[in-house]
């Protein structure tokens, strides 16, 4: 496909590096010259410098023969005014980034139908929604949802005691039938695969499951992950009254977590205090921690940093850590501080461009998918495909069908039931299918579905 790209901001080159790697032909416009040579030095695009609000730019970046246009700056009005170039010249499919909540509000205005937009994607709301799931999921450092909530993708790091160490997939498999859930990929030392019976999880390893949530109590069990039940409600302090930090308070409220939301700024704290009904509105600054300790953040069950500030997160986190919080999550931007976080002790590291990269990369799938996750630093996903009408794969055994070398079907949900499936397994008319795919394998993924 032909995809145009506006904005070589973290989203554009993350989306460039995916997109360009799948071999689809991507053009990115920028009115930076540096960060069009470092995407130019990089990755197989063509750069075009200038606006891209601009006719004359647009034109000279082939927008007339564009399939996919994505416009993903940091300013609404480039991203909207790219979005309607597009549709005058008849591209099909137009997305645009948006910050602005009176876009994305119900009865806005100019809602995406009236500009004729695809898709408006917020990546604080995406950031906030996967924070709070993180929040509510013990001993986890990934996490994602398909078939309405019903099938979980967790991730979680193997430590010297954890009962997994030394254990092969084949000897995995045999209590399979005690905690339902399959193993569909290990991340070890920077590279990511999907095992094998053969393989054994090793100390230090990253390994990524798929599980209904039905089954979740009994794989914590397995994992020797335990909640504190004895303590009654879960208590969370959250740094940083933005727009994400206020998004997970009133979703840890709707949870039923004791939440405290800590910004420095008076006004905003007094703001916030009106709105947020459930929640303890703190003013101090994410490094006092004698404020902090005061108000129980050595008892906190997690403790959410979201401020803009990647230093200040992940120092905050630390600090709280120290000083006996039990979990800390991380909003983090930059990608190096990505896999640094977690060696320093922080539990788990959301980014932003991750978040909203996944939304947008759903339009780009062809096929029949319906969700997404892109997996930090391994350029992989786990996808939701349906299994539509008139499709060859449907009612054969899973062993007969040539399936793509570098992906594996983790779960298959039937209208009658869930199912981790195994070589007999058949696929049904309608059936949701979630697998996990490495970056070489996606194109011959949706291939294999359409």
């Amino acid at each position: 496909m032909n995809i145009l790209i506006v904005g070589a901001g973290q989203v554009g080159y993350f989306l460039c590096e995916r997109l360009s790697m799948e071999g689809h032909d991507v053009t990115l416009v920028d009115r930076d010259q540096q960060r069009l040579n470092a995407a130019q030095d990089r990755l197989n695009v063509l750069g075009i410098l200038g606006n891209g609000a601009s006719a004359e730019t647009m034109e000279q970046a082939g927008i007339k023969q564009a399939d996919i246009v994505m416009a993903v700056t940091d300013f609404d009005e480039v991203n909207i005014l790219a979005c309607l170039l597009a549709r005058e010249y008849g591209v099909s499919r137009r997305i645009a980034r948006i910050k602005s909540i009176e876009y994305l509000s119900r009865g806005a205005v100019l809602s995406k139908d009236k500009l004729g937009i695809d898709l408006l994607i917020n990546p604080d709301d995406a950031v906030a929604d996967e924070l709070a799931n993180l929040a509510g999921r013990e001993g986890t450092f990934d996490v994602a949802e398909f078939v309405e909530g019903q099938v979980q993708f967790l991730g979680y790091r193997i430590h010297a005691d954890s009962p997994l160490c030394n254990l092969t997939l084949k000897e995995l498999g045999e209590i399979r039938g005690m905690y339902r859930f399959i193993v569909v990929a290990i991340s070890r030392h920077g590279q990511t695969i999907i095992p094998r019976g053969d393989d054994s999880i090793q100390v230090g390893d990253s390994i990524f499951i798929f599980a209904h949530k039905e089954d979740l109590p009994a794989i914590q069990y397995l994992l020797e992950i335990k909640e504190d039940t004895q303590r009654g409600k879960r208590r969370a302090f959250i740094l940083g009254g933005g727009r994400i930090g206020v998004r997970v308070a009133r979703q840890l409220e709707q949870r039923n977590f004791d939440v405290r939301l800590v910004e420095r700024d008076l006004a905003r704290c007094e703001k916030l205090s009106a709105e947020l009904q459930k929640t303890m509105v703190i003013q101090a600054e994410g490094t006092d921690i004698h404020t902090l300790l005061d108000e129980g953040v050595e008892h906190a069950d997690v403790f959410i940093a979201a401020t803009e500030n990647d230093e200040t997160n992940i120092l905050c986190s630390l600090l709280c850590r120290h000083h006996g919080t039990h979990r800390t999550l991380c909003l983090v931007n930059r990608p190096e501080f990505i896999d640094l976080a977690p060696t320093l002790g922080v539990d788990a590291c959301v980014s932003p461009r991750l978040s909203a990269a996944g939304a947008i990369l759903k339009f780009v799938r062809r096929g029949n998918v319906i969700s997404l996750a892109t997996i930090e630093g391994s350029n992989s996903e786990a996808l939701e495909i349906e299994v539509k009408a008139g499709s060859a794969l449907v009612d054969i055994p899973l062993k007969d069908l040539s399936f793509p070398r570098g992906a594996i079907i983790g779960a298959i949900v039937h209208e009658e039931g869930y199912e981790i499936p195994d070589g007999t397994s058949k696929l049904k008319v309608g059936d949701r299918v979630m697998l996990f795919a490495l970056p070489e394998a996606l194109g011959r993924v949706e291939r294999f579905f359409e």
